[in-house]
């Protein structure tokens, strides 16, 4: 089994591979990611790699195996069923769990995992809308649609959110916007693309072009 430190490096080269495809994932960017020195970076790809879990070459990034792959979808499902668990059974809310999450992700038990999955009910998505991969490691891939690139008069029901951290969740508690939520845009402003938002058909409100950036309706 990976150690605690290669499980993260996995999870991290899967997810930076996934947010620009077709593209190899740079040492610079995993220590960015990572909070660390490139250095560091460059001995653990040169381990991993003599571990079969990626394909590694100096200068020109890397990318997952099949087996790092797996190890890595394996680990985000870990971390997603948490967050259900901790939301839906602990009572946390959607900004208070990925710390914890992070911590538990690691635990080594496959049955564990798999009776968590049948105690929740086989969730298929985890408190900020993101798809659960399943024990075999498919990946259902939502066709969901950011609200930035909605237009006056669209409407669409909040799924998902792009920005996980503690401050933009908060931030969207206070205005009001859950997952399920239903918005109407009523309008969007030439001059910086914000928009103005009815929420739930009752409440208006205005949002910045970023934060419209961030959430994905279906």
């Amino acid at each position: 089994m990976p150690s605690y430190t290669e499980e993260n490096y996995l999870k991290a080269i899967y997810k930076l591979a996934e947010a620009e495809p077709g593209t190899e994932v740079s040492t610079n960017r995993i220590a960015e990611v990572l909070q660390t020195r490139a250095a560091s970076v460059t001995d653990m790809l040169r381990r991993l790699g003599e571990k079969g879990l990626l394909h590694y070459q100096r200068y020109r990034g890397v990318s997952l195996t099949h087996e790092g792959r797996r190890l890595a979808l394996l680990t985000i499902r870990k971390h997603r069923l948490w967050e259900v668990f901790l939301v839906e059974k602990l009572g946390f809310n959607w900004d208070e769990v990925h710390d914890v999450a992070e911590e538990m992700e690691h635990l080594q038990s496959p049955l564990l995992i798999t009776r968590l999955d049948e105690f929740l009910g086989f969730p298929q998505i985890d408190p900020h809308g993101d798809p659960i991969p399943t024990e075999d490691g498919a990946m259902r891939q939502p066709q969901n649609r950011l609200l930035a690139d909605l237009n006056p008069h669209d409407c669409g029901t909040l799924v998902a959110v792009r920005n996980t951290s503690p401050s933009f969740l908060q931030y969207l508690d206070k205005a009001g916007l859950g997952l399920g939520t239903r918005i109407e845009v009523l309008d969007k402003a030439v001059f910086d693309n914000s928009l103005e938002i009815k929420i739930d058909n009752q409440r208006k409100t205005l949002i910045s072009a970023e934060v419209s950036r961030n959430l994905f309706v279906a």
